[in-house]
């Protein structure tokens, strides 16, 4: 995968890119990250990326000249024939407007050959950026930042940890929070596996050795090696958990009948 990083701070990304699976996937070739400084396309001494918008208003707002002859010369398909699926490509805009971002846009981004990430600033950008250059705005969070920086880390982080190669033991991608059912690991059985995969909610709480660590002790369901009772348990302690710090996730998630009785236990020992 390529990905191209449009910001007016290139020196931001020298950190955040070079640890962990970011790292990782680059140096084994499975993605190719560039980082563009827009002052680089400016065209006057002061090197001016912003300006104020018409009609007034607060703050200053990012100029399009820049970001549209940043972007001229990456050799990016078409907006119709990205919008279209001709290309796997991708333009994002990232802006507080944007749609969340979520596990399963990330899912849709890791199998495209190429995204390019536009990190706003100030109050905004140019809203002919969002019209004519841009496939998608998206937002990492219901709050405001001061740019797109920290937002294009976080995307880069969540698509690279999914392609292929880039995690060791891939069937853990797909037994996460937020993991969608169709992602969930099967055996060839086609039975869930030991691991109990997410299908949509939080993931199951987590114990290592030592399993008595200061009198605070591991369940010992986990310990007794039957694992059609640690996938009872895990699926439990998943919808409790969910139930408890993101309900509005069970109203998507495939929920058995089973789920439903569980969960209507933890509802009434609630009571």
């Amino acid at each position: 995968m390529k990905a191209d990083i449009l910001t007016i701070f290139p020196g931001f990304f020298s950190g955040p890119l070079d640890h962990g699976i970011t790292r990782r996937a680059c140096e084994m070739g499975l993605a190719k990250i560039e980082v563009h400084d827009l002052r680089q396309f400016t065209h006057d001494k002061h090197r001016t990326v912003d300006d104020r918008p018409f009609g007034g208003g607060e703050g200053m707002v990012l100029k399009p000249e820049p970001i549209f002859d940043c972007l001229e010369p990456l050799g990016l398909a078409s907006r119709e024939q990205r919008l279209s699926g001709a290309v796997r490509e991708s333009l994002i805009l990232l802006s507080a407007q944007g749609q969340r971002f979520t596990q399963q846009v990330a899912a849709e981004l890791a199998v495209l050959d190429r995204i390019v990430l536009i990190c706003g600033r100030y109050e905004g950008v140019d809203e002919r950026v969002a019209d004519f250059l841009a496939d998608r705005e998206l937002s990492i969070g219901d709050y405001v930042l001061s740019g797109g920086e920290l937002a294009a880390a976080v995307i880069i982080e969540a698509v690279m940890r999914l392609l292929p190669g880039a995690v060791g033991n891939e069937a853990s991608t797909r037994q996460e929070s937020f993991t969608s059912h169709e992602q969930t690991t099967r055996t060839e059985s086609g039975a869930a596996d030991s691991t109990c995969g997410s299908g949509g909610l939080l993931d199951y709480p987590h114990y290592t050795r030592p399993a008595d660590f200061r009198g605070m002790t591991v369940p010992e369901v986990l310990l007794n090696g039957d694992h059609q009772q640690i996938r009872k348990w895990r699926r439990q302690q998943a919808l409790e958990k969910t139930l408890r710090n993101r309900p509005d996730l069970l109203e998507g998630a495939p929920l058995s009948d089973e789920d439903a009785k569980i969960l209507a236990r933890i509802k009434a020992g609630r009571e």
